[in-house]
This record gives C-alpha cells, sequence and structure tokens, in this order.
C-alpha cells in the first residue's frame, strides 16, 4: 500500500468545512473525475467516475470519528482506496484540513489507468492537491457568501476546472 498525505489550510471555521465535507452531491465541483455524486443508506455514497471517457460506478462507504473532526471513507469496490479527513481549527476563523490516501499502486493503475511508478505517485499527489484547492475556493465562497462578502471565483468556476481532465486544469 502506498500512502499521500497533504494538508491546506482554510480561511473558514471547522464547521464550514465540516459541512461542505459532507455535501457530498458537491463532489463533482472539487473532486477531479467525478461525475456525479449522490448518498444513500445512513452512510454510503454512489459515485459516478470517468476513466477513460467512461463513467464507471464508485460505490463508497463514508464514517465520521472525532466530534465532527474526522471522516473516514473506503471504496467498497474497484480499486480498494481508503482515507480521512482531519479538520483542524487554528482559531475561531481558520481550519487545517488533513487528508490521507491509502491505495495499491498496482490496482489502481489497472482500474484507472495512467503512468506507473514515481510518474503515477506524481499524478495523484498533483490530483489530491488540486481538489484540495478547489475545496478550498468552494469553502471559502460560501463562507464569505454566509458573511454578506464576495469572495472566490465566479459561480461555476470551480465546477468546471474540477470537471476537467486533471491534464488539463491549471
Amino acid at each position: 500500500m502506498s500512502t499521500l498525505e497533504e494538508q491546506i489550510d482554510i480561511d473558514a471555521p471547522v464547521l464550514a468545512a465540516w459541512e461542505q465535507l459532507h455535501r457530498v452531491h458537491d463532489y463533482p465541483r472539487f473532486v477531479g473525475g467525478v461525475r456525479s455524486a449522490y448518498p444513500h443508506g445512513s452512510n454510503l455514497a454512489h459515485l459516478g467516475v470517468e476513466v477513460d471517457g467512461a463513467e464507471r460506478d464508485v460505490e463508497t462507504e463514508i464514517t465520521d470519528r472525532g466530534r465532527g473532526r474526522v471522516m473516514a471513507w473506503r471504496t467498497l469496490d474497484g480499486a480498494r482506496l481508503n482515507g480521512a479527513f482531519a479538520l483542524l481549527p487554528l482559531d475561531g476563523s481558520h481550519t487545517r484540513l488533513q487528508i490521507r490516501v491509502e491505495y495499491d499502486p498496482e490496482t489502481v493503475q489497472q482500474v484507472f489507468g495512467g503512468p506507473r511508478g514515481f510518474a503515477q505517485a506524481g499524478a495523484i499527489e498533483r490530483s489530491v492537491r488540486a481538489d484540495l484547492e478547489l475545496f478550498r475556493e468552494i469553502v471559502e465562497a460560501r463562507t464569505a457568501a454566509a458573511r454578506g462578502e464576495h469572495s472566490g471565483p465566479p459561480a461555476g468556476a470551480a465546477g468546471q476546472e474540477a470537471n476537467k481532465p486533471s491534464s488539463e486544469r491549471s
């Protein structure tokens, strides 16, 4: 298994980031390759993920732990991926989001294609970093709107960026 850990600081309170993590329908706006997403059951989510130009169904289980601070997830089919988001308050209006993803490189390559070895690790890292940046933009824009301010990209811009293949993202 390989492990990737990344983090990003967000100009928003923990609760705002926590609520956004639970908006499964919004995943296509900030998770590259996800074209559709909806929750079902008490802790499951269905994701439509684009792979080589075709949509593939992926079922995930989401579990909350740590009193609104840790969200763990795992795929139930296809490439076995496990991960967790941890939210750490920096102060009352700033949050650090940490993500940990565990994956089997060979299985990921078989299911999703793409490069192998260091090139694969680099591609996954760039994709996760881009997803975190988009997540931050969405949370900060939503928080600013709640305060009556304007912040972030125009409506829909983040979603347009997330729906580009990772090789075309800026």
